[in-house]
């Protein structure tokens, strides 16, 4: 596909997909608050090369972050013929054969994939061009981002980190970000569910230290099939040959053994001392919206820094939603669609993730339903299937056209029945879902709208009036009761609460959905509301069923509320200092039509630092 990172820009360049800002511009967050304005334009904006960062590497932005620049990244035209090779493949694969000609016809397919395997290559790659070692690496040389106010320091967002089983010499290249501690030295993030984790623990029960080598750049196919969820002892280089349709061409390392991409921009190498103990690591502005916060993780030494040259240095931004990851998740969504279908549940005709739920939160699946019960044996499959199992709101359907179709969907939604069509179920959770009960497990829910008859009446909502306050209530949002039979409340920060009362003695009638918000909440934006409500809610302790009504519970519980014991997160916005600067320089960056600032909508929420202290 692409010879290294520097054709891919020039390909984004030629397709008019990219903005090339040539002031100066610090990375330590105004790069950030640039890239957030500019990936939250319609359809994502443009990919933003910084060519002044102030080191001698310019920084590339939001490359991923359109429909476009996601299949020009993966060559193909668009995600869903992702879905279309795969099938292709597995039907080839695992259909019978019963005669020899059936077997020879496997042949070339069998050739073809063989010219996927990574190909390893002796002497020097193009990342190795420049070598630096010994007291020489110095990681501040890279224009390494610091993103948001109350991240705990600069984080590489873009790494490939290569790691090998000790047990059974297979590799792994995933992306966890990185937190610079010193000249020499960063966190390694990874979670208790990743191979990266499972490797650290197998070198530390042998006692030995663990060879590391981080990449960056190179082929856009490498920094995706980094990010995607491979099974576990599978080469993520085979999945980027699948998608370059080539090898990737592979060079060992100087300080170590690990054989990585020859063409990627930088190459960082070194090793973690698995009997060394953890250091705190974070907080960071993550890709849930909120801040992830500090925690122990290992620190990865670093031995030598090596970079091809003319290397450009490649970065995400990640925040309240929508940015970049979302289109990354895109083709994830598409890629494994097809193995879901056909080894699980062959039942699926298509699902979507959207972005308002940060790739865990919210998925929504149809299925050609045949038997009763179907969509919670649906549900329950799903929530059992590799990382589907980190899933909290699912949405079953069956005959949608187009699964994307709000209106076709909020039309089951408004006639589901809630005490029979609701699935609350208890498991795993993404590691961020900070307001699960406890890290990593909680509550799920299952929206089964496949017994909805779209032929019966929606009943008529009835809100009076006047409205008498109490019970907590401070004002009611009726902007979306009709279309989806859904108030919005606004209530106070405390346990002292009682919704379904309120609505009880207001009389108000035909309400399907109640989501509780807090004061300061912006309710003017539908998908803002979404997002905030899938991330602040636990379905085993924040939403509850009551005479045909779903309250939901969408405030934020610092401070015990609902009975929360955990560190609840910042919502992650830029400082106002931040904002007013780039307000201020908009017209040098040269970027077009000025964009206010995405963050204004959500500061007001901020109490603390990355932790939410505001105690009731």
């Amino acid at each position: 596909m692409y010879k290294n990172l520097a054709a891919f820009i020039d390909r984004l360049d030629r397709e008019g997909e990219l903005y090339r800002v040539k002031a100066y511009v610090n990375p330590i967050y105004e790069i950030t608050e640039i890239t957030d304005r500019e990936s939250k334009r319609k359809g994502g904006g443009k990919a933003l090369l910084f060519e002044n960062t102030g080191t001698d590497f310019p920084v590339i932005t939001n490359m991923f972050g359109s429909y476009k620049r996601i299949a020009l990244a993966l060559g193909i035209e668009s995600t869903d013929e992702l879905t279309k090779r795969i099938e292709k493949l597995f039907a080839a694969f695992t259909s019978p054969k019963p005669t020899l000609k059936d077997k020879l016809a496997l042949l070339p397919l069998l050739g073809e994939a063989a010219r996927w395997l990574p190909k390893e290559t002796r002497g020097k790659g193009e990342c190795q061009e420049t070598i630096y070692l010994g007291d020489d690496v110095k990681l501040s040389m890279l224009p390494i981002l610091k993103c948001w106010p109350f991240d705990g320091g600069r984080f590489v967002t873009l790494p490939l980190v290569n790691t090998i089983d000790p047990d059974n010499g297979t590799r792994n290249v995933g992306m966890y970000r990185m937190q610079v501690f010193s000249e020499n030295s960063t966190g390694m993030h990874w979670h208790m569910h990743k191979t990266g984790e499972r490797h650290y623990k197998a070198y530390q029960r042998k006692k030995l230290r663990m060879p590391v080598s981080v990449c960056i750049g190179g082929d856009p196919a490498y920094t995706y099939a980094a990010t995607a969820p491979m099974p576990d002892g599978m080469d993520e280089y085979l999945l980027a040959g699948f998608l370059r349709q080539k090898p990737v061409q592979l060079v060992r390392c100087i300080t170590n053994n690990i054989m990585v991409p020859s063409d990627c921009d930088f190459v960082i190498e070194g090793y973690v001392d698995t009997e060394e103990p953890k250091t705190l690591e974070g907080a960071f502005g993550d890709h849930t919206g909120f801040y992830s916060l500090i925690d122990l993780y290992p620190t990865f030494h670093v031995t030598a820094i090596t970079h091809r040259r003319n290397a450009i240095y490649p970065a995400t931004i990640v925040g309240v939603p929508p940015e970049e990851d979302a289109y990354i998740a895109k083709a994830t969504e598409r890629i494994f669609l097809a193995p879901i279908r056909m080894a699980i549940l062959p039942e699926i005709n298509d699902m979507y993730m959207p972005s308002e739920g940060v790739a865990h939160n919210i998925a929504i699946v149809d299925i050609d339903k045949s038997y009763e019960g179907q969509g919670f044996k649906t549900a329950n499959s799903m929530w059992g299937a590799g990382q589907m199992m980190f899933n909290k709101f699912l949405v079953i359907t069956s005959g949608m056209n187009n699964i994307k179709d709000t209106n076709a969907l909020r039309e089951r939604l408004r006639r589901i029945d809630v005490d029979r069509d609701m699935l609350f179920s208890r498991g795993p959770l993404d590691v961020l879902d900070h307001a699960a009960p406890a890290k990593g497990f909680g509550g799920k829910l299952a929206f089964d709208t496949t017994a909805v008859d779209l032929n019966q009446p929606v009943n008529p909502i009835f809100i009076p009036e006047k409205i008498i306050y109490g019970h907590g209530v401070i004002s009611i949002d009726m902007s979306i009761a009709e279309s989806w039979n859904c108030l919005i409340v606004k209530a106070k920060r405390t346990n002292e609460i009682n919704v379904p009362e309120f609505i009880q003695e207001n009389g108000i009638k035909g309400i399907k959905y109640v989501i509780i918000v807090d004061e300061e909440f912006d309710t003017s934006d539908l998908s803002s509301l979404l997002w905030f409500a899938a991330s602040n809610t636990d379905p085993s302790r924040d939403i509850k069923a009551d005479n045909g009504t779903l309250y939901i519970d969408a405030r934020i519980k610092a401070g015990g509320i609902n009975g929360f014991a955990r560190e609840w997160p910042n919502i992650v916005t830029s400082s106002a200092e931040t904002i007013e600067l780039v307000d201020k320089k908009w017209s040098q960056y040269d970027l077009g039509e000025f964009i206010l600032s995405p963050s204004l909508k959500y500061i007001r929420l901020h109490k603390g630092d990355a932790r939410y202290e505001d105690i009731p």
